[in-house]
């Protein structure tokens, strides 16, 4: 006999043998068992979770000759004809290749004629979602009043794209992903079966990497198999096989990149293409890690969401307490982006040592992600320096004569619209006097005047609002220093200064020539 691919081979022959769906399956065999089947279902979910599967089982059901509990028995000649494919009763149709009218068209004519054996003619219409506009109006009438000795059972990884008239005609199911630890214990239980040697770990890597699709992970499996025939199948093996990176490794990396050491992550980097590893598969590998730290870190008990050992959440959670939450989303923004990027690139490898430089120097970087982690940075060191300071005291000065007291300066003159206008006007050279994490803020910043002598300083979003607010003592000291006026600050948004502009004036502020300044002078730094 011809070998079968190890998914075909172990495709559920029952429902009892068919993983993850088990409130699908209830209400299935519930129908059967009370006769209350209907005349058109659809079931939707990802690849490889057991729609078509699901189908074909159903099928056998409600043409079997002796069920049992809503089970096909299995042995009938209903059950075998089906099983082995010669039943005229079941139709499979491919809607990507056949998905014009007439093809429709031939199935109306079709359903007119009861079945040669059992109750019911069933259609099972693979990726319907392929099928044309014309396809699907043709097949909209027979769908909606078709004849009682026919079902038709429509299975698609693509809902949204039928017609909601389509739609409204069938019983909806939603099949889910495949946990990773019912995947791990159905293979398991075959590697047990076959006496063949496969570790735990090597198991659970193939059921995290497959997605949730059943299908996947026995496809794998099989090259396993095949690839390791008379040897056991290890973790270290399926990395090699798959150009996967060993998960230890993303702990290690990670720390790297949070730390700042680009040196050991270009090491790390270089390692992973000598040793043969993907570049593309590595990043996605990446994005998920950083994910996981994140969850980690914000939920306290244990969570479906992490689907992991108890060991590796816990190593999770240790590492994203200790890494900011800005800086894990920065992480994940680049290295999407980078895995865009990747899709193109000629030599994936510098894409991904010039992001990682990048993450791990961020100086250079003006988003806000960047200049909080750089704010960080010398809040951190301002720590350092501060504790260095409580251990070791300076020796005390030599004490002085008391100073005399010099009169208090005169206080400054209130600033007027024309001198809040000359501000606007000079506003970016007037913020080159500041660092470089308050003045990058500014610099997304825009300032107008509305009434009353003040400044108005219009932010983009709340955390620069609250950031400036907390700064503005800084601000105003520099604007006094500059201008020798005193200034009254005012920080809003965008939105909240544009619909006060236009209730005093009659139309927006829209800081036309502001902006074209703003552009030509950042055009200049560049």
């Amino acid at each position: 006999m011809a070998y079968m691919a190890l998914y075909r081979k172990l495709r559920p022959r029952n429902f009892s043998e068919v993983l993850g769906q088990r409130a699908i399956v209830r209400t299935l065999k519930n129908q059967l068992s009370s006769g209350r089947v209907s005349h058109a279902y659809l079931f939707c979910g990802t690849r490889g979770t057991g729609k078509t599967s699901v189908a074909k089982i159903f099928a056998r059901a409600v043409n079997c000759l002796d069920p049992r509990d809503g089970e096909p028995c299995g042995v009938c000649r209903v059950c075998v004809d089906i099983l082995e494919r010669r039943s005229v009763n079941v139709v499979e149709i491919d809607a990507a290749s056949n998905n014009g009218v007439d093809n429709i068209r031939d199935i109306r004519e079709e359903v007119k004629y009861p079945p040669t054996e059992g109750k019911y003619r069933v259609y099972i219409i693979d990726e319907v979602h392929m099928l044309s506009t014309g396809a699907f109006n043709a097949l909209l009438k027979t769908l909606e009043e078709p004849p009682e000795h026919i079902i038709f059972i429509l299975a698609t990884t693509d809902p949204q794209k039928l017609p909601a008239t389509i739609l409204s005609r069938c019983q909806r199911y939603d099949f889910r992903r495949v946990g990773a630890g019912e995947q791990t214990a159905a293979m398991r239980a075959f590697i047990d079966s076959e006496g063949l040697n496969v570790t735990d770990e090597a198991l659970r890597y193939i059921a995290d990497i497959s997605d949730g699709a059943m299908r996947d992970a026995l496809s794998l499996l099989d090259q396993c198999i095949s690839f390791y025939a008379d040897e056991g199948i290890t973790l270290e093996k399926v990395l090699a096989l798959t150009g996967a990176v060993d998960p230890a490794k993303f702990f290690e990396f990670t720390e790297f990149v949070a730390s700042g050491d680009s040196a050991s992550a270009i090491e790390t980097i270089q390692r992973l293409v000598m040793d043969g590893r993907d570049i593309s598969q590595f990043v996605a590998d990446m994005i998920q890690h950083f994910r996981n730290l994140m969850v980690a870190a914000a939920v306290e008990k244990r969570t479906a969401a992490l689907d992991y050992s108890p060991e590796r959440v816990q190593r999770y959670r240790e590492q994203g307490r200790k890494i900011p939450n800005y800086l894990l989303i920065s992480f994940v923004n680049n290295f999407s982006l980078l895995q865009n990027q990747i899709k193109y690139a000629a030599n994936p490898r510098v894409l991904l040592e010039v992001a990682v430089i990048k993450l791990c120097s961020p100086a250079g970087d003006e988003n806000l992600p960047a200049v909080f982690a750089r704010m960080s940075q010398m809040e951190e060191k301002l720590r350092a320096l501060e504790a260095a300071r409580i251990e070791n005291p300076p020796a005390a000065a030599p004490t002085e004569p008391p100073k005399p007291i010099s009169p208090p300066t005169a206080s400054k003159e209130k600033a007027v619209p024309e001198d809040i206008q000359n501000v606007i006007k000079h506003w970016l050279d007037f913020i080159n006097c500041f660092d470089n994490a308050l003045k990058g803020i500014l610099r997304q910043c825009k300032v107008g005047y509305l009434e009353g002598g003040i400044l108005q300083i219009v932010c983009t979003n709340t955390g620069s609002k609250d950031y400036l607010t907390s700064k503005q003592n800084i601000i105003k000291d520099n604007l006094s220093q500059n201008y020798h006026k005193e200034f009254n600050l005012s920080f809003s948004l965008a939105e909240d200064y544009e619909a006060e502009h236009k209730r005093l004036y009659g139309k927006k502020d829209l800081f036309e020539d502001i902006q074209s300044k703003i552009n030509m002078k950042i055009e200049e730094w560049e």
